[in-house]
């Protein structure tokens, strides 16, 4: 026996086929009988894992701009922006704890092998990108508080494997609570800065009200106007790992899946976890857009990149105010910004290695150790980070600024192409009778407002992609670039709704049949139902 077992101890790589994060599935226990308070407690932590990635490094540049660009207008977008985000991670959370399959296990208990294989692929890829700008965010902030040259600070970003290492002896309680420690971090810098600004509240309540303006093609400032400003917003808010994500460390409390009502406690505090993260995320996106209203001077900022927000919270002639300055001329804003930036680069961390964890074992059904996995996805990111400094380490200073935002900006495109293809399947799945069960599939409201977000969020990505593709030609592109781009973006959305329509028939065809290791909970379900 110790024969047969001391090889498969050696194999860093192997098949997985078992529960959703398996060294983390049901392993912390929830007292019954607990007062409401207590009990959230215990069941909060998923929702803050899952609420880092709407206030990610990519959310940054985005908020900011708008508000420099359009004032409050904006504010309607993060708003309806975290209702829809609410909504989606709430029917994520309910299909990992109903069903206990995460999002990638349930798509692909359902789609045919060779689909399976596509969507990874394609999850792969936006969780690449959204760890470009992990990348950067994170050498930009070790750049600008150590002065460490940003070729070895991209390299720097490669060892947060260690924090990783680290984390995976101290438990996943502990875990939570060190993410959350990071989000206060975030979130009180970004008041405190706002606090000093004294922003015109009236106007920013107004702004949560959506107006023709919101989504209009005009006025155009700064290469902007509202809807690519909405667009930009809403793309870098709404990410598809965090789906992924939360259908799975929703499964880290014990549950006792022959008892509905234990389970239906277990997605109810499961949301109220969720929701009242995420509303963390909303405050601090717009405490982002009012920093770029409030806090500078209107147009005063000419580079929306890092370095350039930066540079202007220390410099008095950009600044809105007499009692910001005073505090800026002692460097205190712009430190307090880097170390937000580091902060959430560090959460990001965490998150996306879960991420690339569960898409992994979940579509290919392949493991590997986190730390690995981490390894392998950061140094793949680095290389277009890299090539980025390497060709401009000869231009100055404002032009590599600008070369590694647009490589950020550009690396969001991904996206886009891999929200539908999670959205799609978790709507069609939660509203499944035989997945969910008569008491948890989505009540009418739900679903109504679920296929509504999902069209509205996929129509207007791929309104926004013909922009994105330009975006790659550069600030100015010629004429003849900008059909190149229009032409790859519409062949792109073509692509797209080709296998949006691949993935909706395969799990259509799929509807009336159960996974087999699953048959014993769904027939609980539907005790009068003949499976």
């Amino acid at each position: 026996m110790v024969k047969d077992k001391s090889p498969k101890k050696q194999h860093l790589i192997h098949y997985a086929n078992g529960p959703s994060l398996e060294e983390i599935n049901g392993s912390i226990t929830v007292p019954k009988d607990q007062g409401f308070w207590k009990t959230l407690f215990m069941y909060s932590g998923p929702g803050a894992l899952v609420a880092v990635g709407y206030m990610d490094p990519g959310n940054w540049s985005t908020s900011i701009t708008g508000g420099q660009n359009f004032q409050y207008l904006l504010m309607s977008v993060i708003l309806m922006s975290s209702l829809i985000a609410m909504l989606l991670q709430y029917m994520a959370a309910k299909l990992g704890i109903v069903s206990q399959m995460d999002l990638a296990q349930a798509t692909r208990a359902r789609t045919s092998k060779s689909l399976g294989i596509v969507l990874w692929i394609l999850t792969e890829l936006a969780i690449m990108a959204t760890d470009i700008a992990e990348v950067i965010g994170a050498a930009i902030a070790l750049y600008l508080l150590f002065h460490i040259p940003l070729v070895y600070a991209v390299f720097i970003t490669v060892f947060d494997v260690l924090l990783l290492l680290l984390l995976t002896k101290v438990g996943f309680r502990k875990i939570e609570a060190i993410v959350v420690c990071l989000i206060l971090v975030i979130l009180f810098v970004f008041a405190y800065e706002v606090a000093l600004s004294h922003p015109d509240w009236a106007g920013v309540f107004k702004g949560l009200i959506p107006t023709g303006e919101t989504f209009a093609g005009s006025p155009n400032i700064g290469g902007q106007n509202p809807l690519s400003g909405a667009l930009g917003i809403i793309g870098a808010t709404v990410m598809p790992h965090n789906l992924y994500l939360h259908s799975a460390i929703s499964q880290t409390r014990k549950v006792d899946h022959n008892d509905q009502d234990d389970i239906a406690r277990t997605v109810r505090f499961s949301t109220w976890d969720s929701n009242i993260q995420l509303s963390f995320a909303f405050v601090v996106n717009s405490l982002l857009l009012i920093m770029g209203v409030a806090v500078f001077k209107t147009g005063a900022v000419k580079d929306p990149s890092f370095f350039g927000l930066f540079q202007a919270l220390s410099d008095s002639s950009v600044l809105s105010n007499g009692i910001l300055i005073a505090v800026a001329k002692s460097g205190a804003l712009s430190i307090l910004f880097a170390v937000a930036l580091l902060a959430s680069g560090q959460n990001s961390t965490i998150t996306g290695t879960l991420t690339g964890q569960v898409i992994m074992e979940g579509f290919i059904h392949m493991k590997m150790p986190l730390w690995l996995r981490r390894l392998v996805t950061r140094l793949i990111s680095v290389i277009p980070v890299l090539i980025c400094v390497a060709m401009t380490s000869k231009e100055t200073p404002i032009q590599q600024h600008e070369a590694l935002n647009t490589l950020m900006n550009n690396s969001q495109v991904f996206l886009a192409f891999a929200l539908p293809f999670s959205m799609l399947p978790l709507l069609m799945m939660t509203d499944n009778n035989k997945e969910m069960g008569d008491r948890f599939k989505n009540t009418l409201w739900v679903k109504i407002l679920g296929w509504f977000s999902v069209i509205a969020l996929t129509i207007l990505n791929m309104k926004g992609l013909p922009d994105n593709v330009t975006a790659f030609f550069g600030a100015n592109p010629s004429a003849s670039q900008v059909s190149l781009a229009h032409m790859i973006a519409y062949l792109i959305i073509v692509g797209i709704v080709a296998l949006l329509i691949w993935t909706v028939v395969d799990l259509y065809k799929s509807r009336n049949k159960m996974p087999k290791r699953f048959e014993t909970t769904a027939e609980h379900y539907n005790e009068s139902e003949d499976m």
